[in-house]
């Protein structure tokens, strides 16, 4: 493997200043704005429990917990007696229909989420769902029940048995990370996790219609890294997300986290370090850095390993929290953007315990590739006040929205090159838990943001689950 090298050293400190023409965006476009539409009741007792700071009927690595297609908006969760459900409504409608897909939770893990995705080339739904390093359960509509949703019922008939493989096809007995991802050619591809956190490998299995296949891993989990306190030879590669762009460009963010604690300044924090990028535009079988050099390849023996040179966009060492599994998105001209955070070096140069350092001090970042190709990176100027994740969302003019813990948004325009971040909703009166899901389909669909939450609660006491919906920019 080639000598790593940082190429966002640049980009470390909280700040870059814009470059003009860092988006496309036109004088007279609209800023960013949000006007709340509707909030609709999915279930008023889902099931609730608090594992790895987190949520199972939200967590950010789900793809999807919400999604439209064809007129109608699409939502997964689990009941309050561990069943797992699948809801449909018309867009704009307030009453939800929902079926049980025959599985019920195994676990109270939070890492055990149900992930939607539709294959365009025969119209069916597929659930992926209840798996941390371990086996998964599978479930796939019939054929045709997304392309005809008005003609055909909503029961649970139309939902085949739920499966341990992929219609036969067993992709490892450590699975996790289920992420569905839309081909544009109408087919469907599953990224997942082999392995566990700290030893693991991503990997994709395609799906064409007809049948599954296996195309295989695409990250090593070897090679040594070295950070100013120790090394560690040993890690996996966290994704922000997996998705293609308008023009069938297929785009990763990603974070390193590394098994050996030595490399960290304190046992209190987390291994995690360094933004990087990825992409492909061969339907993920080549993976390419920064710079557009082949780094890797899907089922090959050369995959993409931490000791390669072009992967980092943003250099940071494992000391500030930096979290995991945030978001990402492509923007008009299919330029890739992502939320990080971390605790930021003005709040000290070690964290000790990364929930409370990132709830104390925690700040998320926009990072993007302007019209230029270079890298920027702007603080989102707002206190996180929890360890969790934030979303990202684009609009038709390219105006950033960030969801933050507990339904929070804010939002910068292209036209800014994305320095004037603003509060736009300030969820105060939605007692939201903490992490949200967004429907990352339905903007380019109709122009409404909908964001799936749950009710605080305590203990295992089941509550509200709801999505609220904001129209865009018009």
């Amino acid at each position: 493997m080639k000598r790593r090298t940082l190429l966002g050293a640049a980009l470390a400190g909280a700040a870059v200043t814009p470059v003009l023409g860092a988006a496309t965006a036109r004088a007279a476009d609209p800023g960013p704005s949000v006007s709340q539409t509707g909030n609709t009741l999915l279930d008023s007792q889902a099931i609730f429990f608090v594992s790895y700071d987190g949520l199972v009927n939200n967590n950010s690595f789900q793809k999807n917990g919400l999604l439209t297609y064809k007129g109608y908006q699409y939502a997964v969760w689990y009941t309050a007696d561990r069943n797992a459900v699948v809801g449909r409504r018309v867009l704009g409608s307030s009453t939800w229909s929902t079926v049980k897909v025959g599985h019920t939770l195994r676990y109270n893990d939070s890492h055990n989420v149900i992930s939607m995705g539709v294959s365009k080339v025969d119209g069916r739904l597929h659930l992926n769902m209840d798996s941390h390093s371990d086996g998964f359960t599978y479930v796939k509509s019939a054929a045709g029940l997304m392309d005809n949703p008005a003609g055909l019922s909503w029961t649970a008939s139309r939902f085949g048995a739920p499966q341990s493989t992929l219609d036969g096809l067993a992709l490892t007995s450590q699975f996790t990370y289920p992420q569905f991802v839309s081909m544009p050619d109408g087919k469907l591809q599953l990224s997942y996790r082999v392995g566990i956190s700290g030893n693991g490998r991503n990997a994709i299995a395609e799906y064409n219609g007809t049948s599954w296949t296996n195309l295989g891993e695409w990250t090593s989990s070897t090679g040594t890294y070295t950070s100013e306190h120790g090394s560690s030879t040993v890690r996996n590669m966290y994704l922000h997300g997996i998705d293609y762009d308008r023009n069938g460009r297929l785009h990763s963010f990603f974070t390193w986290r590394e098994q050996n604690g030595a490399v960290m300044c304190n046992g209190g924090g987390i291994t995690n370090h360094d933004t990087g990028y990825v992409y492909s535009d061969d339907l993920g079988r080549t993976w390419r850095n920064n710079a557009g050099t082949a780094v890797g390849t899907t089922g090959g023996s050369d995959k993409v390993a931490v000791t390669d040179s072009g992967l980092v966009i943003d250099a940071l060492n494992p000391d500030h929290s930096l979290m995991n599994q945030e978001s990402q998105s492509t923007d008009s001209a299919g330029r890739p953007h992502a939320i990080i955070s971390y605790v930021p070096g003005r709040f000290g140069q070690c964290t000790t315990n990364y929930v409370a350092n990132r709830t104390a001090n925690g700040r998320a970042f926009h990072v993007r590739k302007n019209a230029s190709g270079t890298w920027q990176k702007t603080e989102i100027p707002v206190a996180l006040g929890s360890s969790q994740r934030t979303k990202l969302a684009l609009d038709k003019y390219n105006n950033a929205y960030a969801i933050l813990p507990f339904g929070r948004i804010w939002g910068a325009s292209a036209a800014s090159g994305y320095t004037d971040w603003k509060v736009l909703f300030d969820a105060s009166g939605l007692n939201a838990f903490g992490e949200v899901v967004i429907d990352e389909s339905r903007i380019a669909q109709d122009n409404v943001l909908s964001v799936l939450y749950q009710v605080k609660s305590s203990g295992t006491t089941p509550s509200a689950l709801r999505v609220i919906d904001f129209s865009l920019p018009a």
